[in-house]
C-alpha cells in the first residue's frame, strides 16, 4: 500500500479508503456481505484478482477479519470496530454526492440497483408467501434477463432461468429512472406512467413489488433531513 508520507490524518486514511473499488469492499462488507461471492456480486467490473488483493490490504490494516469457513470451502470475511466507524465515513460521503454529483446513465447500472435492492432493503415481511418469479429485462444495457427468485420469506437474484416460470416481466427502459426510484427522487407510478419501466404481471404482484423496496421511502426520508 503506497503512502502520502504525511502526518495528516486525512493523508493516513486515504492510504487505507483512496485506493480504486474500496470503498465499495467496505460499503459490502458492512451491509452484511460475508464470503467472497458476495463481496465481489456488489460490485460488478471488479476482478477476482483485485478483489483478493484489496481484502488482504484491509486485513492488515485491521478493518476486516478473514477467517476458514466451518467446511473449510473458502474464507469468511467480518468487518472489524474499525470497519465499522468508517460506516458514518461513507454515508457522509453518499450525502455528499447525492447533493453535488449528477446520475449519468455511466452510473444507473439496473443490475446494481437491484443488488442494493435485495442486499440491503428487502422488506420480507411484505413478501408473497408462495414462490414468485419476477424476470428483469435489462436488455437495453446489453445484458442477459436477470430473475428474482422469492420464495421462502426471502429472495435471491438468479442470473438464469431458475425454471418455475415468470410471474412478473419488469422491462426497464431508462435505467437512470430505475436508479432514481431507489434512491427516492421520483415515484414507482411516475416510471411506469412514462414508460421507463414498464411491469406486467397479475395486478395484485404488480402492485406489491415496488413495496418490497425500503430505499425509497429511506433515501427520501434522510435527504428530507
Amino acid at each position: 500500500m503506497r503512502t502520502y508520507g504525511q502526518f495528516c490524518p486525512i493523508a493516513r486514511g486515504s492510504e487505507i479508503i483512496a485506493e480504486r473499488w474500496t470503498p465499495i469492499i467496505l460499503r459490502n462488507l458492512l451491509v452484511g456481505c460475508r464470503t467472497f461471492n458476495a463481496i465481489a456480486a456488489g460490485a460488478p467490473g471488479l476482478s477476482r484478482a483485485l478483489l483478493t488483493r484489496r481484502l488482504r490490504e484491509l486485513e492488515r490494516a485491521g478493518l476486516v477479519d478473514i477467517s476458514p469457513k466451518p467446511d473449510g470451502r473458502g474464507s469468511r470475511y467480518e468487518p472489524t470496530p474499525a470497519a465499522e466507524a468508517m460506516w458514518p465515513v461513507l454515508q457522509s460521503l453518499s450525502d455528499w454526492a447525492q447533493q453535488w454529483t449528477d446520475l449519468t446513465t455511466e452510473h444507473a447500472d439496473p443490475d446494481a440497483v437491484l443488488w442494493s435492492w435485495i442486499q440491503s432493503y428487502l422488506r420480507t415481511e411484505l413478501l408473497p408467501k408462495r414462490r414468485v418469479v419476477v424476470r428483469f429485462d435489462f436488455h437495453n444495457r446489453g445484458r442477459r434477463n436477470v430473475w428474482l427468485l422469492i420464495e421462502r420469506g426471502g429472495a435471491e437474484i438468479c442470473r438464469f432461468d431458475p425454471g418455475f416460470g415468470d410471474d412478473v416481466t419488469v422491462k426497464i427502459s431508462d435505467p437512470i429512472a430505475f436508479a432514481r426510484w431507489h434512491l427516492g427522487d421520483i415515484a414507482w407510478t411516475d416510471a411506469v406512467r412514462s414508460g421507463a419501466i414498464t411491469v406486467e404481471g397479475p395486478q395484485d404482484l404488480r402492485r406489491a413489488l415496488p413495496t418490497w423496496n425500503r430505499a425509497p421511502e429511506t433515501h427520501a426520508a434522510t435527504t428530507s433531513r
